[in-house]
């Protein structure tokens, strides 16, 4: 959340829809930083 600077709901949003991967570790959910990397990278990539 803080790295994109979304909302909880967003940031779970996106993982639901499948644009940012993530896994579960215990009961907290993780999302790799390679993952985070490349959602922005697309995000960017559309944008231009």
């Amino acid at each position: 959340m803080a790295a994109l600077r979304l909302s909880r709901f967003k940031v779970y949003d996106l993982i639901r829809s499948g644009k940012l991967p993530s896994f579960t570790e215990g009961r907290s959910r993780r999302v790799p930083v390679d993952s985070l990397a490349t959602y922005i990278r697309n995000k960017m990539e559309g944008a231009a």
